[in-house]
């Protein structure tokens, strides 16, 4: 399944302009230094609990390239059973900045979830953004995704006032 899921998506940057040359500079989920996504929060629990909590190393699962931390048991294996019900959306960076068409890093500390789906912001400014008209950013954000991840041309920063970062 997961060599399914990267042959799509290798097809898509394929088709996208100039990509053909282009490699990705960014990894498809976007993990700190320790390879973690979304900072060691539990994915899960964002469903579960109805708030950000910090996984625990003993419970992970590796998946897409990155390590995924879990405070339970129960929550890693939920997890392992369907990772595209659980996972935040565009790899974990900031939605609103994938819907302008870049990715920027995201704060698992400012989190939306829409339609049974995660979204994670950078910041309370961005969150506040993407709030606007949230169909309209999802669409934009989908129609950038994967894109987002190889085009410099259009990747810069979001001026955001920190909020909970």
């Amino acid at each position: 399944m997961l060599r399914a899921v990267l042959f799509s998506f290798a097809v898509c940057l394929s088709m996208l302009p100039g990509a053909a040359a282009a490699q990705p500079d960014n990894p498809v989920v976007y993990t700190d230094r320790e390879g973690q996504a979304i900072r060691g929060y539990d994915p899960v629990a964002y469903f579960a609990a109805g708030e950000p909590v910090p996984g625990n190393p003993a419970y992970s699962f590796d998946w897409q390239g990155a390590k995924w931390l879990f405070a339970s048991v129960q929550n890693r294996d939920t997890f392992a059973g369907n990772p595209d019900r659980y996972a935040p959306q565009f790899g974990g960076y900031c939605a609103y900045a994938v819907s302008q068409g870049h990715v920027l890093d995201s704060n698992p500390k400012v989190w939306s979830v829409t339609d049974g789906k995660l979204y994670l912001f950078l910041g309370k400014d961005a969150q506040a953004k993407w709030s606007q008209d949230i169909r309209a950013s999802i669409a934009r954000a989908v129609n950038n995704w994967p894109s987002a991840l190889v085009d410099e041309g259009r990747r810069k920063a979001i001026a955001d006032s920190g909020g909970d970062r």
